[in-house]
C-alpha cells in the first residue's frame, strides 16, 4: 500500500470518528433539552399549586375575619372600643419606653461629641505638659498657663486657674500628674458652678433673648420653646425682632415646629408693642412662659439698645412680680470675641445667663470658663447640634467630664 492510500484510509477513519462523536453529542444535547423541558414543566406546575394554595389560605383568613367582625357588638365607640380612645397594647408601651430611653440618656454623648474638637486641642496639650515634667514646679505652671491662654480661656482666667492650682497642689502635696489633673478638673467645675438653671417661678415668666445677628438667636428661641413645651409648660413667643427682613417668618417656622403660639405684628412695627400684646395674650391664655425675640444689635447701635431698654420697661411694668430671664446668645466659634460681646451687652442690659450655640463646630469650647469667671454670668444653655432637641441645660459636671474623659 502506497503512502497516498495509507493517508486516504487514515482520513476516512478520522471522519468516521468525528461523525460518531457528533452523533453522541447530539444525543446528549437532546437529553439535556428534554430534561430542561421536564424541569420547566415541574416548576410551572409547582408555582400553580403554590398560587392555588395561597388563594385558599387568603379566602380562609377573610372568612374568619368576617365571622369575627360579625360577632362584635354594634356601636364600638359606646362600648369603649373607639380607635381614638383605644389604649396601646403592653408590648407597644414597652417599645415606646425603649425608644424614648436613648433620647433621655443621649445628651451627655451629644455634649461629649460636641466638645470633641475642644477636647482634642485642650486635653492633648494638657497631657503633653503633664508627661513632660517629672516634678510640679514653676516651669510647669508657666507652661500650663500658656496652654490655657492658647485654648481661648484668656489671660485673666488662665492666671486665676493656675493660682488656684498652685494653692491646691501646696495644700494636698500632689506630685503625680493624674492627681494634678484631677485638681484642675475640680477647679474648672467650681468656677462654672452656680446659677446654671433657668428661674421660671412665676406664671407667666418671661425670657428675653438678645444677641448679635448670626449667633443663632432665632434658632435658640425655637429650640428652647420646644424644650419648655416638652416639660409640660405652655409657651407663647413674641416676635419682637421687627427690623430684620424675614425674621418674623423664620421664627414662625420654628414655632410651628415646636407647636407653640406666636404673637406677631408686621415688619417694622414697634417691638415694645409686640411684647405688650404678647404679655396680654399670655395672661388671657394662661401661658407659663413668654419668650421674647429681639432685634440683633451691637453695642454701637444706640437706637437698638434704647429699644431693648424700652422692651425691658414694658415687661417690668406689666409683670412687676414676674421671673425675668435675659439670655444673651453667643456663638462659641467666635472665641474671645464672645467674651467681649458679653462685656458690652452687660453694660446696657441686666444679663442673667448665656446661651452658647454651635459648641459642636468649634475647638473654642473653653470659652465658657472665662465668661463665668470674668463676668460672673452663668452659662444656662448650650447648643450641640442642629436638631430641635440639641439645645439643653448646661450642667458644669457634665461639661468637665466630657472635656477630660
Amino acid at each position: 500500500m502506497g503512502f497516498f492510500d495509507k493517508f486516504k484510509k487514515k482520513k476516512n477513519k478520522d471522519e468516521e470518528i468525528d461523525e460518531q462523536l457528533a452523533a453522541v453529542e447530539a444525543e446528549e444535547n437532546g437529553e439535556e433539552a428534554a430534561a430542561a423541558e421536564d424541569i420547566a414543566e415541574q416548576e410551572a406546575q409547582y408555582t400553580e399549586e403554590q398560587a392555588a394554595e395561597a388563594d385558599d389560605k387568603a379566602a380562609e383568613v377573610e372568612s374568619d375575619a368576617a365571622e369575627e367582625f360579625s360577632e362584635l357588638p354594634e356601636g364600638n365607640e359606646e362600648h369603649g372600643v373607639s380607635e381614638d380612645n383605644e389604649e396601646p397594647a403592653q408590648d407597644e408601651v414597652v417599645s415606646q419606653e425603649a425608644e424614648e430611653a436613648p433620647k433621655k440618656l443621649g445628651f451627655f454623648e451629644k455634649l461629649k461629641q460636641g466638645l470633641k474638637k475642644t477636647k482634642d486641642g485642650f486635653v492633648s496639650k494638657l497631657e503633653l505638659i503633664m508627661n513632660s515634667f517629672t516634678k510640679i514646679d514653676e516651669d510647669f505652671f508657666e507652661e500650663l498657663e500658656e496652654m490655657l491662654i492658647l485654648s481661648d480661656i484668656g489671660a485673666e482666667t488662665s492666671c486665676d486657674i493656675c493660682d488656684k492650682l498652685r494653692a491646691a497642689v501646696k495644700r494636698t502635696g500632689a506630685t503625680d500628674p493624674a492627681e494634678v489633673k484631677q485638681l484642675l478638673r475640680e477647679i474648672i467645675a467650681e468656677i462654672l458652678t452656680g446659677g446654671n438653671e433657668l428661674i421660671l417661678e412665676s406664671k407667666p415668666s418671661v425670657i428675653m433673648v438678645i444677641g448679635v445677628n448670626g449667633a443663632g438667636k432665632t434658632t435658640t428661641i425655637g429650640k428652647l420653646a420646644a424644650n419648655l413645651k416638652a416639660q409640660g409648660k405652655k409657651v407663647l413667643v413674641a416676635a419682637a425682632d421687627t427690623f430684620r427682613a424675614a425674621a418674623i417668618d423664620q421664627l414662625n417656622i420654628w414655632t410651628d415646629r415646636a407647636g407653640v403660639d406666636i404673637v406677631k405684628h408686621s415688619e417694622g412695627s414697634d417691638p415694645a408693642a409686640v411684647v405688650f400684646d404678647a404679655i396680654s395674650a399670655a395672661k388671657a391664655r394662661g401661658a407659663d412662659v413668654v419668650l421674647c425675640d429681639t432685634a440683633g444689635r451691637l453695642h454701637n447701635k444706640k437706637h437698638l439698645m434704647e429699644e431693648l431698654k424700652k422692651i425691658a420697661r414694658v415687661i417690668t411694668r406689666e409683670l412687676p412680680d414676674a421671673s425675668i430671664e435675659t439670655l444673651l446668645v453667643l456663638d462659641a466659634t467666635t472665641g474671645q470675641n464672645a467674651v467681649n460681646q458679653a462685656k458690652l451687652f452687660s453694660e446696657t442690659a441686666e444679663i442673667t445667663g448665656i446661651a452658647l450655640t454651635k459648641l459642636d463646630g468649634t475647638a473654642k469650647g473653653g470659652i465658657i470658663i472665662p465668661i463665668k469667671n470674668e463676668l460672673g454670668i452663668p452659662v444656662k444653655l448650650v447648643g450641640v447640634g442642629e436638631k430641635i432637641d440639641d439645645l439643653q441645660p448646661f450642667i458644669p459636671a457634665d461639661y468637665v467630664n466630657a472635656l477630660f474623659e
